[in-house]
């Protein structure tokens, strides 16, 4: 089966690795010459080089990572504060879901409550954020109190789709926001390089995209290598005091998790 978590065990909820049916071959690590694994600390020193390199070529001129707002993508203001009872209202149904992807077979396979904790089977946990999605040690000091999480997908081994939404809710909207900004700021710290997640014997490699972000709404690519193309869109938005989280994998993946984002910040605004 293609996609992510397994049923059975939040131990297996394994949000991108491709189990459960996905192509079984483990990627190489550092096998792409054009992607390269490198740790945090690594990491960091080549992001400080391309900012130092940016600002000798810029001078005066400060650029911003992302894409152009677009009007659709503004997030509804003067929404009232919510509270836990509104969060099963956030989540899409299965059928608004299947019809986002294009798909009529997909069920709901997974409802949580809670948090998980990959961050032992990620190579760098300080991009646990942009691999995972409702990750414990991700939301740890946000101040969340509450969770709604579920996953959908087709029930053949062979599924073509894995889709994930999460609604988070913070004590204010300020929390909220904080916990967006710096999920951004995360996001594009680990764009442009390539992760590997371990899964019981396997090991797959995942090279993750650049930012894109539209206002309240950012969004990321990552794609398993050695996988036929099987990638995955990532998708963050805020509304009031609640985010939105999107996963949205497949083969030939464009802004689905993006419109779930969006669709599910539209169910948080309605009265």
């Amino acid at each position: 089966m293609n996609g992510g978590p397994s049923i059975e065990s939040c131990c297996e909820l394994v949000v991108l690795a491709k189990i459960d049916g996905h192509p079984t071959s483990a990627a190489i690590v550092g096998h792409n010459s054009a992607v390269t694994f490198i740790g945090p600390a690594a990491r960091a020193c080549a992001a400080g080089v391309v900012i130092a390199a940016s600002v000798l070529l810029s001078g005066c001129v400060s650029t911003v990572a992302g894409t152009a707002v677009r009007a659709q993508n503004a997030g509804p203001i003067d929404v009232p504060r919510l509270n836990e009872a509104k969060l099963d209202h956030v989540l899409l149904s299965i059928g608004e879901l299947n019809g986002i992807v294009g798909s009529t077979q997909m069920k709901v396979t997974s409802e949580l409550e809670e948090m998980t904790d990959h961050s032992g089977d990620v190579s760098d946990p300080d991009c646990l954020g942009a691999i995972y999605g409702a990750e414990e040690p991700v939301y740890a000091g946000s101040g969340w109190t509450a969770v709604r999480d579920q996953v959908a997908r087709e029930p053949s081994e062979d599924n073509e789709h894995w889709v994930e939404q999460t609604a988070v809710l913070y004590p204010s909207a300020d929390r909220a926001q904080k916990f967006f900004d710096e999920s951004k700021s995360s996001w594009e710290q680990c764009a442009n390089f390539s992760i590997s997640v371990n899964d019981a014997d396997d090991t797959y490699l995942w090279q993750i995209d650049k930012v894109t972000a539209e206002d309240t709404l950012i969004n990321q690519v990552t794609t398993q290598e050695d996988a036929e193309g099987w990638e995955c869109q990532h998708a963050l938005s805020i509304v009031s005091n609640v985010t939105v989280e999107a996963w949205a994998c497949g083969y030939g993946i464009k802004d689905e998790a993006a419109t779930i984002a969006d669709e599910m910040v539209a169910n948080a605004a309605k009265k």
